[in-house]
């Protein structure tokens, strides 16, 4: 079973030439609403690649909350975890430029009103897979962290905003998912010092003994596990739009892990699965179903 504690937003996406630099003004041709945000995305991929899923999060009380909602339960993930609360429902609004890339501003709103203690109420058995990410309050994040381990929870951390993980949290999270950038920013606010991505996660991983995956865009991945690198390339694709990539790889390659998969081959399905979602717009609407990664993994 995976466990998503994360955020819920409704995702606003407008198509512009280019993403505009600090002070410019660009226009696109319109917007589209489409159900978003980090821990819901990835919690809708684990559940289209095959996993049980359970939400815990929070929406406001308003039309964009009940938006937001559709396609989690679309996907067959529990939300009985999920609150609604008198703080509007977070939103995000993106820029997507001709080349696929995007450019992300998130208003938090009612991910800020998640509660750990939500969690509590879970009938999870020990060995479940605990996903998390950093779009809700760090405390309620940490505090996670602790419970998952009196519960005898796997916990996954996508350290996605970049942002401090303390050292305890480092030492009691099994895996730690992370893109260049993001792997640098940890590591060196722990305290290590390396010359690039790569090392930083090496460094993490020495240091700390939990697994790092680093993504690398088209390239795929690389991860630090049990004293081995693994390299996974990404397969080829035409890609439209990157929005959701890493979290369907996310999703993908928990879900992979929770069913007992080998680590090496739960890798090559959840970059299956990012590279799949580049090839259509949107968030959830681009995240690939079991079929569809099974249809390429053999590729990769």
């Amino acid at each position: 079973m995976i466990i998503v504690f994360g955020s819920i937003n409704l995702d606003l996406v407008t198509e512009v030439p280019h993403i505009p630099a600090p002070g410019e003004t660009v226009i696109g041709p319109g917007f589209r609403t489409i159900p978003g945000g980090k821990g819901a995305n990835q919690a809708v991929a684990a559940a289209r690649s095959g996993a049980r899923v359970a939400f815990v999060g929070a929406v406001g009380r308003d039309d964009f909350g009940t938006l937001a909602l559709r396609s989690l339960a679309g996907s067959g993930v529990d939300l009985a975890g999920v609150a609604r609360v008198d703080t509007p429902t977070g939103v995000a609004f993106i820029s997507v430029d001709a080349q696929g890339e995007n450019a992300i501003v998130v208003a938090a709103g009612a991910n800020y009103a998640v509660d750990a203690s939500r969690l509590a109420a879970l009938a999870a058995p020990p060995g479940s897979v605990l996903l998390l990410q950093r779009e809700i309050r760090d405390e309620a994040l940490f505090a996670a962290v602790h419970l998952a381990g009196q519960r005898g929870w796997r916990t996954m951390l996508n350290a996605a905003p970049s942002g401090r993980v303390p050292d305890d949290i480092l030492r009691r999270i099994d895996t730690l998912i992370v893109n260049e950038h993001e792997a640098q920013h940890v590591a060196r606010e722990a305290g290590l010092t390396a010359a690039d991505a790569h090392g930083a996660a090496q460094e993490l991983h020495r240091s700390y003994g939990l697994t790092v995956v680093v993504t690398v865009g088209a390239d795929g991945v690389v991860a630090f596990r049990d004293g081995v690198i693994h390299r996974q390339p990404a397969p080829r694709v035409e890609a439209i739009d990157t929005t959701a990539a890493g979290d369907s790889f996310v999703g993908s390659f928990a879900a992979a892990m929770d069913e007992g998969r080998p680590f090496a081959e739960a890798l090559r399905r959840g970059v299956v699965a990012g590279s799949l979602a580049c090839t259509r717009a949107g968030a959830q609407d681009s995240i690939p179903d079991r079929a569809a990664i099974d249809a390429w993994v053999d590729r990769a």
